[in-house]
């Protein structure tokens, strides 16, 4: 009388050893349905290019905002103080941080870059060792960067249309800011964090550094009409 089938001689089956050798990766692992799902998203939405695109701009912008911190506080100490970047009348962070604008809120605008571009890169260094976030974590993420990037654009316009006078550390956090804020929004839009059909979510995959670009480009034309008299040398300086 033929003996019960071994759950294991079902294991030694052909097809399923095939299968099973199809489904390996060249390490000999079952690879990991989150990488395979990850691996078929656009670059920079993928956890490593995002991650470096988070630290690589979040280090920057605060080092920037570290530089400020300590040119503002030579400033209070001396009213008189010549910062790093006073170059001339129109170029000068002494200048600005005289100004109404660079305390919105009560205390100079720099310490609030100091805490938030910390943010960015503890996230950045937690998804490095693996991390998944929950989505009111994007979310939240997503405000602090959305809300940034309007008082980025504020500032910019102050900067240009009030106060007249630009601030080259205050420039690189802007410059900073917006691939920041692009691919943040087009991270959470393609991993469902903000509901959009998917052929805008693959759209936007598809053209973050083209949007930054052109923001980049946006910029760097109202400085030059806002300054025109400088560039073409009728200012009188």
């Amino acid at each position: 009388m033929p003996s019960p089938a071994s759950p294991n001689l079902a294991n030694n089956d052909p097809r399923s050893l095939r299968q099973e050798k199809a489904r390996k990766d060249n390490t000999g692992k079952i690879p990991d349905r989150e990488n395979t799902a990850d691996a078929a998203m656009p670059r920079m939405v993928r956890d490593r290019p995002f991650a470096w695109l988070l630290l690589v701009t979040g280090a920057i912008a605060w080092l920037a905002s570290g530089a400020l911190v300590l040119e503002k506080l030579q400033v209070l100490i001396d009213p008189n103080h010549a910062t790093v970047c006073d170059v001339n009348p129109w170029v000068s962070c002494g200048s600005v941080m005289k100004t109404p604008q660079s305390s919105v809120f009560g205390f100079p605008n720099m310490f609030i870059g100091i805490v938030a571009f910390a943010v960015i890169i503890t996230t950045a260094m937690a998804i490095f060792a693996g991390a998944r976030f929950a989505r009111w974590y994007w979310i939240g993420l997503q405000t602090g960067v959305t809300l940034g990037f309007i008082f980025i654009v504020w500032l910019w316009s102050q900067a240009l249309y009030v106060i007249h006078v630009l601030c080259p550390f205050c420039m690189v956090v802007w410059a900073c800011m917006i691939p920041l804020f692009v691919f943040v929004t087009i991270r959470n839009v393609v991993h469902g964090v903000i509901p959009a059909p998917a052929r805008l979510a693959k759209i936007l995959g598809e053209s973050g550094w083209i949007i930054s670009a052109l923001l980049y480009v946006a910029v760097i034309a109202s400085i030059f009409f806002a300054f025109i008299n400088v560039f073409i040398g009728t200012s009188g300086y």
